[in-house]
């Protein structure tokens, strides 16, 4: 086995195990050379068989763990290695397995209890200091990120991505020139690192709404991810034929994310070339998910509805909750005039707009607004939006404020607790992609705030790993309130061109305090509001719980 001769293991380990299998060695080494031999089957047998005899034994539940996350059964390898983690002394590789799992699972709690252990039985050492710093601040603990991103570079760490994970700890923190001095840290230890060139990029964008300041900061010599960076810049800027001209100045053949992205950009002004692309992409990644869904998107675009459904269907069946992959399928719906899409985008059944109620503390809702509005605008320092994200003409904040210590913002929470849980009330129980899943309880995904100037709006988006969306309202321009709907909420209005336009089929009038509440994978928007004020926003996804 130290010499990875695993044909050879197997040969002698499988006539031991035949003979002897109550053997937990023989059967821990048998596992774990099928795994490397690409046997899952077997591999997973046998190092289960060790695990029988012996729960805690720590080689056969590492080998098992790094087995079950390749193959994305995170709740399997939670379960079937607890007994070995509850050790005194279990194997910091099995707790960094089981950390991933957790944070796959989205139980971030869970996986930062791990990776702390780690770094207990690891004292010292750098990378151990570096997972927790990236976990914590996958979880929106910015603070405690840049904590121990720093207890990390003083215990000798020296890589880029540590230097990146601080960054991205300081930008949550809104201490802006501080980060941006980290990502140009983490680049000059790495020029060509595409996760801190975007994202010093990015930042320069936020801050000054200037694409020529952002774009300055790439390599001159352009790679093919800095190629889609420049272009994703410029398309964000507002000019998406020229993103498209800038990522095919040079040849795109050959490469699938270059195809790609070419047809992402292509299909709102010229969906043939954008099918070409995407055909030449699937051709070269016929199994990449984001070549599956954007070949999606851009059949649509050439009103190939029927061939979009195929691939629909096929790539449902890999990832059946999908929320982007459901909007397009009632779009293609939509596109045929099936009655199906009625159904699934059943407005007065799905949609809600609910008060929030007044959290204690407070004597009236108003009251909680207004500091609610005074804690939301300190965090509002950007100017611009960021990338891939639906609002233009705004702002976004950095951090999460699931983690804030404002008082206001802290009892957000409660303030939605109860229109929740209405919500899912009147929703009630059934098959349909939305109340199948309603369990009665729920939990929060991600939140942020949106700080829309004049002229700012929403493109027509979904949220593809969410449950429920949300809109909640807490300052409004007086637009809102005039003729064309301005600032208002449209749902059904696909975010893909297509070649007859598909028009929104519901609208919701903004009020200050009130909540919307709809499926994640409804299509929705805003119209763009004139005038002065400005409509400043919470939002959120919902999970079942």
């Amino acid at each position: 086995m130290d010499q990875r001769r695993f044909g050879e293991a197997r040969a002698l380990l499988e006539p031991a195990v035949r003979a002897a299998p109550g053997q937990a060695d023989a059967r821990c080494l048998l596992g774990a050379a099928l795994r490397m031999l690409g046997e899952t089957g077997g591999a997973e047998r046998e190092l289960r068989g060790a695990l029988a005899l012996d729960p805690a034994r720590q080689d056969a539940a590492l080998e098992l763990a790094r087995l079950l996350n390749a193959l994305g059964r995170h709740d399997d390898l939670v379960r079937v290695t607890g007994p070995a983690a509850a050790v005194l002394q279990p194997r910091p590789a099995l707790l960094a397995e089981r950390a991933k799992a957790f944070q796959a699972l989205d139980r971030m709690e869970e996986c930062l209890v791990e990776r702390d252990r780690v770094v207990a039985l690891q004292p010292g050492k750098p990378v151990p200091l570096h997972n927790l710093a990236a976990a914590l601040g996958d979880a929106g603990e910015a603070g405690r990120a840049e904590a121990a991103a720093r207890a990390a570079l003083a215990a000798g760490g020296e890589a880029p991505e540590t230097w990146l994970v601080l960054a991205r700890a300081l930008q949550s923190q809104n201490r802006f020139d501080d980060a941006e001095a980290a990502f140009r840290e983490a680049l000059r230890r790495r020029p060509d690192y595409a996760d801190a060139l975007r994202d010093l990029a990015q930042l320069v964008w936020m801050r000054t709404g200037d694409l020529a300041a952002a774009t300055a900061v790439l390599p001159k010599a352009v790679t093919p991810p800095q190629r889609m960076l420049r272009a994703r810049l410029c398309e964000y800027a507002g000019d998406i034929a020229g993103a498209y001209r800038m990522l095919t100045a040079d040849p795109v053949a050959g490469d699938a994310a270059l195809e790609i992205t070419a047809a992402h950009l292509a299909m709102s002004f010229d969906p043939d070339r954008a099918l070409a692309h995407a055909l030449r992409a699937e051709a070269l990644a016929p199994d990449a998910d984001v070549v599956v869904r954007k070949a999606i998107d851009v059949h649509l675009a050439a009103g190939l509805a029927e061939a979009a459904l195929a691939r629909i269907e096929a790539a449902r069946a890999r990832h059946p909750l999908d929320q982007g992959l459901i909007a397009a399928q009632w779009t293609a719906w939509r596109m045929l005039g099936d009655p199906a899409a009625a159904a699934l985008y059943d407005y007065e059944a799905l949609v809600g707009d609910w008060p929030l109620d007044t959290p204690a503390g407070w004597a009236v809702l108003e009251d909680y607004l207004a500091d609610l509005a005074i804690g939301l605008t300190d965090l509002h320092g950007l100017h611009a939006h960021p990338l891939d994200q639906s609002l233009r003409h705004g702002a976004q904040t950095s951090a999460n404020l699931l983690r804030s210590e404002h008082p206001a913002i802290r009892a957000f929470a409660a303030a939605i607790d109860g229109p929740i849980r209405r919500h899912m009330a009147f929703l009630g129980a059934g098959s349909d992609p939305l109340r199948a899943r309603n369990t009665g309880d729920y939990r929060i995904k991600g939140m942020w705030s949106v700080r829309l100037r004049p002229g700012g709006f929403h493109v027509d988006h979904v949220h593809p790993q969410g449950w429920l969306s949300s809109a909640c309202y807490i300052e409004l321009p007086p637009a809102v309130g005039g003729p064309g709907r301005e600032g208002w909420l449209r749902f059904g209005q696909p975010g893909v061109p297509t070649p007859e336009a598909l028009e929104p089929g519901y609208f919701i009038q903004p009020q200050v305090g009130r909540l919307a509440l709809f499926p994640s994978y409804m299509w929705h928007g805003t119209v763009p509001f004139s005038g002065d004020g400005r409509r400043l926003t919470i939002a959120f996804d919902v999970l079942p719980a």
